[in-house]
């Protein structure tokens, strides 16, 4: 970095004696920006590529506030942000997140979309996508399809089916060295030729996966130029079909470094490429590479049928949606798999033979002679759309019982209740005999 950097290496160095910054994202599908700046209890400043984002004082806790346990917001690094600016995704369309674990770039995806369109979120880690798949949850989601699949059988699938497809790489994460020390550790010289392997073949088989004229974004968190511009300036070489497009500039924004490859590699279109230097922009940096597919044919697939509940499920559901809801889901949408039942994303095709963790906005699950709500219809409701409301406020011991787990004591009639805070959907709970049992997550209390 030293010999790369030159005359910037000492301010990039001593960044690291800073403290690490906290970005904050606000959740666009509940609440404007201007809204939450109103109520936030946080001191706030922009961040100048996301309308929705802002660094917070890193002397605040923004994870243990009830506006983050109502998903309000997410905490994400500001300069990951940019990656989905420059994706800049559309209401309607159909995305793909390959790498979508723990979910920060999907969240942010998803409320730019308004849950119009499909979006598939995947992780090849089966534990990373249960991560994922809180996130999604706590976000209130509707139009997402999480998988856990390898980005080879996804191409094999789906084929040239995306308008945009994401492809946050796996890195050797020298941009985490801040926030994450034993990031350091870890690193060797090895683990750089290794990433940049894998990334060559993620990306390989990333690129059956866009429509012709659609977009591949390839982002990681490595100053690494083999893992950066080397990764490109190789996929390029190999798919001719890509061109790079050259994204907005944002202040902060850098080009990229084609002088740092060999020779044979240095292609001048790489200066369009964006890296953002974590001693020059907010956050801990970020590499980005915004591709159009100029070739090829799109592959259009057809609608999924959805499975229709059986009797018994569609019965009790049906109960539940008389009994609490003042909402209906779309029947032609509405599909059981399992023992869950859900709404399946507009335009989705049929995902058998794929490794589904969460088949569209998940409703909840059919038990014996009932139908018990998921903490993601909670989440994707508006309070509004409820017959039976609880409104708890911040500060309220309540709202502390609740969170903790606790009954709270409510006189009203039985069935399922919706807590809310400041008028913001918080989970389920269920009420019986003038007492709320909470039906909050376990992952979301605070013991």
């Amino acid at each position: 970095m030293k010999t790369q950097l030159g005359d910037e290496f000492e301010a990039f160095l001593a960044h690291y004696d800073e403290s690490a910054e906290i970005g904050l994202r606000v959740n666009t599908l509940k609440l404007t920006r201007a809204a939450f700046a109103e109520r936030t209890p946080f001191k706030l400043a922009p961040v100048p590529w996301a309308p929705a984002g802002f660094l917070v004082d890193s002397s605040e806790r923004p994870g243990k506030h009830p506006y983050h346990t109502a998903g309000l917001y997410y905490l994400q690094d500001p300069a990951a942000m940019a990656v989905t600016a420059l994706l800049n995704p559309q209401p309607g369309e159909r995305i793909l997140d390959i790498a979508a674990a723990p979910g920060g770039k999907t969240t942010h995806i998803a409320a730019q979309m308004q849950n119009r369109g499909l979006l598939v979120a995947n992780d090849l880690m089966a534990h990373r996508t249960q991560i994922l798949a809180k996130n999604i949850e706590r976000w209130g989601m509707q139009n997402t399809v999480v998988l856990n699949e390898t980005p080879a059988r996804l191409a094999a699938h789906f084929g040239a089916f995306f308008d945009r497809v994401l492809v946050d790489a796996p890195c050797s994460g020298e941009g985490m060295f801040r926030k994450e020390p034993a990031t350091r550790n870890d690193w060797m010289p090895k683990l750089v030729e290794s990433c940049a392997l894998r990334q060559d073949t993620i990306l390989a088989e990333a690129a059956p996966l866009v429509r012709p004229g659609g977009l591949l974004v390839y982002s990681t968190c490595t100053f690494a130029s083999e893992e950066d511009e080397g990764s490109i300036a190789r996929f390029l070489a190999a798919h001719p079909e890509f061109e790079i497009e050259s994204p907005p500039r944002f202040p902060g924004f850098s080009p990229g470094r084609p002088d740092w490859l060999d020779e044979s590699f240095q292609n001048p279109a790489l200066k369009h490429l964006v890296r953002l230097w974590p001693h020059t922009a907010p956050g801990e940096g970020h590499f980005i590479a915004v591709l159009r597919k100029t070739g090829g044919e799109a592959n259009p697939l057809r609608e999924a049928q959805a499975t229709p509940p059986e009797n018994t499920a569609q019965r009790d559901f049906q109960q539940f949606c008389t009994q609490t809801l003042h909402w209906q889901p779309d029947e032609a949408r509405l599909s059981q798999q399992g023992t869950y039942l859900y709404t399946l994303p507009a335009g989705c095709p049929d995902l058998r033979g794929l490794r589904v963790v969460h088949w569209g906005w998940w409703l909840g699950t059919t038990k014996k002679n009932r139908f018990e709500p998921s903490h993601a219809l909670a989440m994707g409701l508006q309070p509004a759309q409820v017959k039976n409301t609880y409104h708890l406020v911040v500060g309220d011991a309540a709202l502390a019982a609740y969170l903790r787990g606790e009954v709270l004591s409510s006189p009203g009639e039985n069935g399922w209740v919706l807590l809310t805070v400041d008028g913001f959907s918080l989970g389920w709970g269920k009420r019986v005999n003038n007492r709320i049992k909470p039906h909050l997550p376990n992952w979301l209390r605070q013991f």
